[in-house]
Parts: structure tokens; C-alpha cells; sequence
């Protein structure tokens, strides 16, 4: 790996924030990040306290800023999760609060928290569900978008529930409606009972990676295990969500739920076969990859004979 000079070379006087982003970028680009450059202007950024935008236009960077950029660097070079190192992970029009603990939003579970938004939009007064909720992404990306939704997320992790609260009460503050925390473990068969048949949109991000599949070092050191790996097949978790959504929607009320991209048949096979659902489809994402798939609860509230059709589509 690259290393970096703890000071600028003797003479050159201050260096400009084009100057210490070049010299952090070949750092990580050493390292094998495919974003170096992107992630360089992002740290000097966090650094500076700008946004990435007026990295142009900002102030030379201080001894002190340029030692702070070159630990950040050799951290990140190290495969410490960018949102780590500033303490922000962005999603859709949020910047949420991470941390060890907690997994780290992807930016491919903006396309189910968007769906999600879609599917409430027009219901009175909707009721939306987001299971395995972690950071709070989802849950507070509909609450902010949709400011008429009650919102409970649930999460069942002490640690990550520490971070979702302070998402939670950073987004009230800024005067977002405030969500509903329910600390529960998504699997139980009671989970919610007091909302059988009364939820419009359930959306779920569970752990859905095989326990056999190797994950790159960002996740393997810092995800927490236990949002990540769902078993020997992935569908540990999956598997009771899609029993539970179907006795917590209420008739025509909609389920999301993103999957690992081996699932692109399992997943939509699980919510055909359970009988409870209609329109069963899967969504891929923005690399064409299989992402997540959806269905609407039974109009009739009945289930259907198993093995009923689904179909593929865009997200």
C-alpha cells in the first residue's frame, strides 16, 4: 500500500484542496478502490466541513486538516467504510447517522424504499412497516416524503437500535413526523399484533446473503453479522417476514422486500407459493441485477391455491 508524508514537502507551502484530494486519491487508488477519486474528494470534503461541490472554492488545508485527511485516507485504504470515517451514510434525500453497530444503507435499497413511497401515496392515512430496520433508511425516508404515513420500524439489535433513535430524533428535530421504534425480532409470530390486517405498505431489508458467500472486506469487518448473512440459503429471515406480511396487510396493502441477487427466482417462488398474495413481481436494480421483490396482499384477504404466476420487471 501507499503511504502517505505526514507533512507537506518541506517548501511547497500550503496545499490546496486540489492538491491533497490528488495525493489521497492515489493513496486509495493503490489500495484497489474503483472510486479513489470520488472517495478522496469526500474525505477532504468531511475534512474542510464544505460539501463536495465547493472543494474548488475552499480554503488551503491547515497542518492539522492535511495529518487528519492523511489518517482518514490510511484508514479507508484499509477497507474502513467511508460512511465510517465522516459518520454519514447518504440515502435518497436523507444523511443518516452509521456507525459500527449498525449496516450501512446501499444505494440499492432506494429503489424499494421509493417503491414503498409510490404504493402509499394516495391511501388515507397509511400505515407503513419497516422490518429489519437498522440505520432507519427506510422508514425515514417515507416519513419524510410522505409526512401524512404513520411509520413503526422495527429492529431488533440493541446496537443498531441506538443508531436508528438518534436517526429517529435527529429527523424529528429537523421536523420530520416522527416515527414509531419497536424493538422486536422480526421472525416471532406475534410481531405486531396489535396491527393484523391493518397495514398498507410492509417493506423489509433483511439479512439475505448465504452464509457460505464471501463479502467484500467493508462488510466482512464492519456489517454486523447478523445484518447480513440469512442462513445457509439466505432465506432464514425471509422465509417467516413473508408468513407475518401476509397476515399484517390489510386486503390490496402492499410487501417489499429486497433479497441477495441469486434470489431473483426463490423469492417471488415463496410469495406465489404462500397463496396469500397477487401480483407478485420481481425488480431488478440499477446493474440489472435481481433486487427485491414485491406483491399486494389478497383483495379478498383469502389465499390463493399455491403456485400462482409471477413476473419480472424493471425497477
Amino acid at each position: 500500500m501507499s503511504t502517505l508524508p505526514q507533512h507537506p514537502p518541506e517548501g511547497t507551502g500550503p496545499i490546496r484542496p486540489s492538491a491533497a484530494v490528488a495525493r489521497s486519491a492515489r493513496v486509495l487508488a493503490a489500495a484497489g478502490l474503483g472510486s479513489a477519486r470520488v472517495e478522496a474528494e469526500l474525505l477532504a470534503a468531511y475534512v474542510l466541513g464544505v460539501p463536495r461541490g465547493r472543494l474548488a472554492l475552499a480554503d488551503v488545508l491547515s497542518d492539522d486538516q492535511l495529518a487528519r485527511l492523511d489518517d482518514l485516507t490510511r484508514r479507508r485504504a484499509g477497507r474502513e467504510p467511508l460512511q465510517h470515517l465522516t459518520g454519514r451514510a447518504g440515502f435518497r434525500h436523507l444523511e443518516l447517522l452509521v456507525g459500527p453497530g449498525v449496516f450501512v444503507p446501499r444505494p440499492e435499497t432506494e429503489l424499494l424504499a421509493g417503491w414503498g413511497v409510490e404504493q402509499a401515496q394516495g391511501r388515507p392515512d397509511p400505515v407503513v412497516v419497516d422490518l429489519c430496520s437498522g440505520s432507519g433508511a427506510i422508514a425515514l425516508s417515507v416519513a419524510q416524503e410522505l409526512p401524512g404515513a404513520r411509520v413503526i420500524a422495527v429492529e431488533r439489535s440493541p446496537a443498531a437500535l441506538a443508531w436508528l433513535r438518534r436517526n429517529a430524533a435527529e429527523r424529528a428535530a429537523a421536523g420530520d413526523r416522527p416515527i414509531e421504534v419497536v424493538e422486536a425480532d422480526v421472525t416471532a409470530p406475534d410481531l405486531l399484533a396489535d396491527l393484523v390486517g391493518r397495514v398498507d405498505v410492509l417493506l423489509c431489508n433483511p439479512p439475505y446473503v448465504p452464509d457460505n458467500v464471501v463479502v467484500p472486506p467493508e462488510v466482512a469487518g464492519h456489517d454486523p453479522a447478523e445484518a447480513v448473512f440469512g442462513g445457509a440459503d439466505g432465506l432464514v429471515v425471509i422465509r417467516p417476514v413473508v408468513t407475518r406480511a401476509a397476515a399484517l396487510l390489510r386486503p390490496g396493502g402492499a410487501f417489499g422486500v429486497e433479497h441477495d441477487d441469486t434470489h431473483g427466482a426463490a423469492v417471488p417462488g415463496l410469495l406465489a407459493g404462500h397463496g396469500g398474495f397477487s401480483a407478485v413481481t420481481e425488480h431488478r436494480d440499477l446493474t440489472g441485477r435481481p433486487r427485491f421483490a414485491t406483491a399486494s396482499r389478497r383483495a379478498d384477504g383469502q389465499h390463493a391455491p399455491i403456485g400462482a404466476a409471477w413476473q419480472t420487471d424493471s425497477p
